[in-house]
């Protein structure tokens, strides 16, 4: 069959138009007056948002599907994955192990409740006491019978500085992709990985780390993350390195340096994929595909910078707290009326237009570097360079205030029987949390900065 060459010519109309300017014009725009422009498709078929040419192709792959399925040995990383999804966050995922328990075992007790019965009436009124999906019906169906194991409980990283106890089972989570090559089939193996935005995700790329199992949407809702991890594990538990040999070579011969390892390799890459100078030249690249790895001069510094990045992040939780002042009611004089009538009240209602307990609100005002927790107290003296650092669209501080906050569960039988959470119950914790992200965020700030500075002396 003769092959056709397609030619593409492109027209668009201002996105500010309004939909009776963009109609007015079809009518009275003739075809043969439209301005079109001639598109050549790049290397990857590619017709929008077309990248300037550059040196993409001529850098490092950083992992791919022909090396991860053993056709081809020429990528950094020997095995990658996407993060867990369960299908059913609000039933396997909680801050409280308690909690957790109480779901997990409600649900498995519901649906071992349905396959004794094999009756369909029965199924159909349980659709909507636990979160029936393809994979659970299909166990149902084959008469697969579940039972809850504590030792399935791990810590696992759901969303930036943000943990929550998971039900890590290949039963009621929907996909585990690779996974438990990674992280053990418990989840519980001692590992460090590396997870960024999915390629073709309508979001900022970000970037993080972490040593516990990582969420599908690590990165937020409505996209995925990519998971590279330092080690992979054999069916057996066995520890190998994930890191190719093919990719030390690389690294050796391009530096003349035989001293390179392995590990000061994968935090090289941690630093490289944290360049604004990386995101912003490639911007539309990583919106395609992996990342690549360019060799960087003085390999040494980024790789310190890429550790120092990867130890704040990972260690997040006991790194130094930023002295951060907490003002409470017993601090300001105006609150304490306020507080007071809190003190008196009995019900959960209201009492003289005041409410029984006080308001969460979790809101950041980045002028004046405060944090309101909730209408009795606040976190003042956040540094200006706090917010500089981002994940994706918020903040480092503003995904926790994001994930900490009071929210009616969507589930309804959730929402009926297990919706316990209380920010109250997680004050100190969230203070605690945000004075050390606070750290965080002004340390990545600062190594950043000394990367810009680097790259700028070298253009």
């Amino acid at each position: 069959m003769e092959t056709i060459k397609a030619k593409l010519f492109y027209t668009t109309l201002r996105d500010e138009d309004t939909a009776f300017e963009k109609r007015d014009w079809f009518a009275t725009t003739k075809f043969e007056n439209i301005a079109f422009e001639k598109i050549i498709p790049d290397k990857g078929n590619n017709w929008v948002n077309l990248a300037e040419e550059s040196d993409w192709e001529s850098l490092m792959p950083i992992a791919s599907k022909t090396v991860k399925g053993g056709k081809s040995k020429e990528a950094l990383f020997e095995l990658f994955s996407l993060g867990v999804v369960t299908n059913r966050d609000d039933w396997v995922y909680d801050f409280d192990r308690q909690g957790l328990e109480s779901k997990v075992k409600h649900l498995v007790r519901v649906y071992s409740d349905t396959l004794k019965t094999k009756n369909k009436k029965t199924a159909q009124e349980t659709d909507e006491l636990i979160k029936w999906t393809r994979a659970v019906k299909n166990d149902l169906k084959n008469k697969v019978k579940y039972e809850f194991d504590s030792s399935q409980i791990i810590d696992a990283q759901y969303r930036p500085f943000v943990k929550r106890k998971l039900y890590f089972s290949s039963r009621l989570n929907e996909m585990q992709y690779q996974v438990p090559s990674l992280f053990g089939k418990s989840g519980k193996l001692s590992n460090r990985s590396i997870m960024f935005t999915d390629a073709n995700s309508g979001k900022p790329f970000m970037v993080g780390s972490s040593d516990v199992v990582s969420d599908l949407h690590f990165v937020g809702a409505g996209c995925g993350s990519e998971v590279l991890a330092f080690y992979r594990y054999d069916p057996s538990g066995n520890r190998l390195d994930n890191i190719t040999d093919w990719g030390l070579v690389q690294f050796k011969n391009h530096y003349q340096n035989e001293s390179i390892e392995k590990e000061t390799i994968f935090h090289y890459v941690y630093a490289v994929l944290h360049n604004p100078a990386y995101r912003k030249k490639y911007e539309l690249n990583l919106k395609r595909e992996f990342p690549r790895i360019p060799f960087y001069e003085d390999f040494a510094q980024w790789a310190a910078w890429g550790k120092e990045l990867m130890d704040l992040h990972i260690g997040y939780e006991t790194v130094e707290p930023w002295p951060l002042e907490l003002i409470t009611a017993e601090t300001r004089p105006e609150m304490k009326k306020q507080k007071e009538l809190f003190a008196v009240a009995q019900e959960p209602d209201t009492l003289y237009g005041y409410q029984a307990k006080p308001k969460v609100k979790l809101k950041a005002d980045k002028t004046l570097g405060i944090i309101e927790l909730d209408e009795l107290s606040l976190l003042k003296g956040i540094p200006a360079s706090a917010w500089e650092y981002k994940l994706g669209n918020r903040s480092a501080l503003e995904w926790i205030l994001d994930q900490y906050k009071e929210k009616k569960p969507t589930d309804p039988t959730i929402a009926e029987k297990f919706n316990t959470y209380r920010f109250a119950d997680y004050k100190e914790k969230v203070i605690d949390l945000l004075k050390r992200v606070t750290r965080v965020s002004v340390e990545t700030a600062r190594i950043v900065g000394e990367m810009e500075k680097k790259i700028n002396l070298l253009q």
